[in-house]
């Protein structure tokens, strides 16, 4: 039960819900009473389908382009689309941050970055994030 409770804060954690899943994992790794690499998986694939929630919801707000009040118009929405893939991918990278990270994985989104890219870079930098917090609280 303890490794599914961490999969849903994790999933809510990289979305727009305030949660740190760090704090809930080092927690649960201190305890020492749970499996660290199935604590390490739950957190894991809870955040990144979090950031996938996020993608999928950047995709949909592009539904809305055609209407007067969104705020960018095709061919400006094009060009940002070009740059953020062939540059601006790499940010994903940054996705494990607070506060920066959950907005970058929705712009991913957004710009229609490719999803087998944003699934690589997103995990990458998720699992890379848990790893560390392993290592230091164990």
């Amino acid at each position: 039960m303890i490794y599914i409770s961490l999969f849903f804060l994790s999933f809510l954690a990289a979305t727009i819900i305030p949660f740190s899943s760090e704090v809930g994992l080092a927690s649960l790794l201190k305890l020492n009473l749970y499996n660290d690499l199935l604590l390490l998986i739950s957190a894991s694939v809870g955040n990144i389908l979090g950031s996938c929630v996020n993608w999928y919801l950047g995709i949909y707000s592009r539904t809305f382009e055609k209407r007067k009040w969104f705020p960018f118009d095709k061919k400006n929405l094009s060009k940002a689309s070009n740059w953020f893939e062939k540059y601006g991918k790499w940010s994903l990278l940054l996705s494990w941050m607070p506060v920066v990270g959950d907005p970058i994985t929705f712009i991913a989104g957004t710009m229609k970055s490719k999803f087998k890219t944003f699934i690589i870079l997103v995990s990458i930098s998720k699992i890379s994030r848990y790893l560390v917090i392993l290592i230091l609280f164990n």
